[in-house]
């Protein structure tokens, strides 16, 4: 059946909500009940549109095996990362923050950039809290860390999960190495010249001083969530139908089918219990944020069905062939919407356009990786391109650090930092 136009319409609509409405309706929508009524209402049309159409498979499909996985793996990173505590304040030299940063940046894809950003975001405005200028600091961190880090595993962020359950093995992300590589080493190199300019040329003695005098041996607190953080890792690299068929089969029992998702919810679980109170107290952990993110996504993975089927359809219209063409399409719209869904939309597309080269996730490689860089490395570019961007940003100014306004960031950071960077990815591998 062919997808008429107005089915783009409740996605097109959740989306844009997304966008609009923490800058113009913040109060309405910073409850969790708002969200979900969003949701729920933009999704009920669409609901009856495919079953009245036969599409309920489908429709089950992107349900059960791709928004549950993915909402419980979030889950999973989340509750665990939130139950890793680090303490300390080390002399906030450049190379100190620099060492943070690239130490983040590791991790991003190791237990996600929302994971890594929260669990050192903390720690590295403690060590910077005597200096006078630190903006530079979370900027720079909202990009590396939050963002950027996270493109060399599924976990690493969530359009490459999604990607992951269309067909991606674990460790195909791994040939992203030479895009994460120059990346990162562009933004900590520029990162160290910037913060080296500022500490030597204009921060007071008296802040490098009382930075040399308050410093405090750094600690973990909660360790066993490493063991369990490891976990989550085995489960989404081996527990899948790779290395278990019968996880594919047609007719084998459910707890088979969802042996990954009751692994990780067994995690969740056991990080709940043997965390201690006083560490995820010292966190401020609350359940507000993954409840966030179940309520928009589930509108987001419900619109989404017939806008997928739709780009599949009319593919090869759309005047998207090459892979720079993937790679600053899926940029641009994940710089102002969710990269997510903007990911698994031109995931559709280019699943609509001819088979060439070596397939992987049912399309050419090269532009699957061209959609998975775009997706990942534009998240940056706005404060709603990515989660993480805004709650760094929320946890910066609640430390009383000025940061700057939705458009100053983009034309004092991210157009003249990370755009550039950007290009020169494109023209060394798209």
């Amino acid at each position: 059946m062919q997808i008429p136009v107005w089915a783009l319409i409740p996605f097109v609509v959740q989306l844009l909500v997304i966008a609009v409405a923490p800058l113009f309706f913040e109060h309405f929508w910073e409850k969790n009940r708002n969200k979900l009524i969003v949701s729920l209402l933009l999704s009920i049309p669409i609901v009856c549109f495919m079953l009245a159409n036969g599409m309920a498979t489908e429709l089950e499909h992107q349900i059960l095996f791709d928004y549950l996985p993915f909402i419980i793996l979030l889950c999973a990173l989340f509750v665990i990362t939130g139950g890793i505590h680090l303490s300390g304040d080390l002399q906030a030299k450049p190379s100190v923050n620099t060492t943070y940063l690239a130490i983040g940046y590791v991790l991003a894809s190791i237990m996600g950039t929302t994971g890594a950003a929260m669990l050192l975001i903390r720690p590295v405005l403690t060590t910077n809290q005597q200096r006078k200028f630190k903006t530079h600091t979370v900027l720079f961190f909202i990009a590396a860390v939050a963002n950027c880090g996270g493109l060399l595993t599924p976990l690493g962020d969530p359009p490459l999960f999604l990607i992951y359950l269309r067909g991606a093995e674990f460790t195909w992300f791994l040939k992203l190495l030479p895009q994460w590589v120059v990346t990162g080493v562009a933004l900590l190199t520029i990162y160290y010249l910037v913060d080296k300019y500022y500490y030597f040329k204009r921060e007071a003695w008296t802040a490098i001083s009382a930075d040399l005098r308050e410093k405090t041996p750094f600690r973990t607190h909660g360790n066993i969530n490493f063991v369990l953080l490891l976990g989550v890792i085995l489960s989404v690299a081996f527990v899948n139908a790779e290395y278990i068929p019968q996880m594919n089969a047609p007719h084998a029992p459910i707890f088979v089918k969802f042996l990954r998702e009751i692994a990780l919810t067994l995690l969740i679980i056991a990080s709940v219990l043997l965390t201690k109170k006083d560490v995820r107290a010292r966190n401020k952990f609350t359940w507000t944020p993954i409840l966030e993110v179940a309520a928009l996504f589930l509108g987001i993975f419900v619109t989404m069905t017939p806008a997928l089927l739709y780009l599949n359809q009319h593919a090869a219209t759309m005047g998207l062939h090459s892979p720079w063409h993937f790679y600053y399409a899926t940029g641009a719209l994940s710089s102002f919407l969710d990269n997510a869904p903007t990911a698994l939309a031109f995931h559709s597309v280019a699943q609509g356009l001819p088979e060439i080269g070596t397939l992987v996730a049912g399309v050419p490689e090269i532009l699957l990786k061209a959609i998975a860089v775009g997706a990942v490395f534009f998240g940056a570019m706005t404060y709603i391109g990515n989660g993480p961007n805004f709650m760094v940003k929320a946890i910066a100014e609640e430390n009383g650090i000025p940061m700057p306004s939705f458009f100053a960031y983009m034309f004092t950071f991210s157009l003249i930092v990370l755009l550039p960077i950007y290009v020169i990815v494109q023209l060394l591998f798209f």
